[in-house]
């Protein structure tokens, strides 16, 4: 009894003391980031049709099925062509921003109301990869995904070296400004009733909003820490949770698409991957695709290994050794479908849900290797002068709040 009750407390402190995954988080929030913004500025020449005002499914039948579903979208508020331009450039926006990881906590739930908003508008537009961005747009949103690598990271780094030489940090203007404009417009939103349909999303925003000045409050006016405290324990308990949930998520994924496929007469003789080669949809290089199906035996080997891989994936996150290896191979196969089969966006998308089960060993490293990169391209003064200090590479600094 005194050893499970041991076992239980050690478990309750991991995911209380601490925002897991730190890496993992970020690099998830980037490629999800990336993605979006990505999809939106290719899809600009084509962006009245797809989601605005000349688009196929009508402003009428959208509103039609919003009512029925309660899927939220800020593009019903009105149906004219300047309220959708300025929506469709704050969703680019927004997605910029969480990418470079500026006010992670805000940023990050309108990243969601923008993703929310164009793919609710029309439904039937997208790959595939637009469910996964669909959900993990919302799990973000739970995430304290601005802990490295991050706008967010880099300032509370800043003010903790200016704290420990004893200077008098500049006070955050930025936050509180966002915190009261957001707060101007969803009371608006809300009294003129276009908080988009159904309760969770507009429930989601109140409650983040209202954490945010919980936070901001407690930091400015608490006499002890407990308060900050209490809500830093709240913070990491939502940041773990919806970590798992992503985790489970991309495991759902696979295993669901694994066992259907089973049970496909096409990918139980090994034949399945030959198909979509030849459509013309799903064929932008001809040739390239021609190529690789005219060898069967390796048609039949990434058929089956493309099953066994799906299948097997959520039974070997036990065991990093073989998880590692069937993950590379994964990102490879999302790589290879988006260069033969033409499906970038998908293929990205699943790449960064995937990206929450790389070794932070090796996510690390990789920080590492863009940091020189990018001094090699920005030459920075050097740290050894007096009056120039930088946080070190691998710091991890705690954030509040907004990260």
């Amino acid at each position: 009894m005194n050893r499970l009750a041991l076992c239980l407390s050690r478990a309750i402190a991991r995911v209380t003391e601490a925002a897991l995954g730190p890496y993992q988080a970020a690099v998830v929030r980037i490629g999800f980031a990336a993605t979006w913004l990505l999809f939106l500025l290719r899809e600009y020449p084509h962006r009245l049709e797809l989601y605005g005002p000349d688009s196929p499914w009508s402003f009428d039948l959208a509103q039609q099925l919003t009512a029925d579903n309660h899927a939220f979208t800020a593009l019903l508020a009105s149906d004219s062509r300047a309220f959708f331009e300025v929506c469709y450039f704050l969703a680019v926006l927004f997605g910029a921003l969480l990418l470079v990881g500026w006010r992670t906590r805000a940023t990050s739930l309108l990243f969601m109301i923008g993703v929310l908003s164009l793919q609710n508008r029309s439904v039937f537009v997208g790959d595939g990869g637009d469910n996964v961005l669909h959900l993990m747009s919302f799990y973000l949103v739970f995430t304290r995904c601005g802990q490295v690598w991050s706008l967010d990271a880099r300032r509370a780094a800043r003010a903790g070296a200016a704290r420990a030489r004893g200077e008098l940090a500049a006070p955050d203007r930025a936050g509180p400004a966002l915190w009261a404009v957001s707060g101007v417009v969803l009371l608006a939103a809300a009294l003129t009733g276009r908080t988009g349909g159904g309760w969770l999303v507009p429930a989601v925003m109140w409650a983040i909003w209202a954490g945010a000045g919980l936070w901001w409050a407690a930091g400015r006016w608490a006499r002890t820490p407990e308060p900050r405290i209490l809500l830093d324990v709240i913070a990491n308990i939502l940041h773990n949770g919806a970590l798992f949930v992503i985790m489970a998520e991309a495991c759902l994924i696979y295993a669901t698409a694994g066992w259907y496929k089973i049970q496909g007469s096409r990918w139980q003789d090994g034949t399945a991957v030959y198909y979509p080669l030849h459509l013309d949809y799903f064929s932008p290089w001809p040739a390239l695709a021609d190529l690789l199906s005219a060898n069967g035996t390796l048609v039949m080997l990434v058929t089956y290994g493309t099953v066994i891989v799906q299948v097997a994936f959520p039974f070997t996150l036990f065991n990093r050794r073989v998880k590692n290896v069937l993950l590379a191979a994964m990102m490879t196969e999302h790589a290879v479908i988006a260069v033969v089969l033409g499906l970038p966006f998908f293929s990205l998308a699943m790449i960064a849900a995937d990206s929450v089960f790389l070794p932070t060993s090796f996510l690390r490293l990789l920080g590492g290797w863009a940091a020189r990169a990018r001094d090699r391209v920005v030459r920075r003064p050097d740290p050894e002068l007096p009056g120039q200090r930088f946080p070190e590479a691998d710091e991890q600094p705690r954030v509040g709040f907004g990260a």
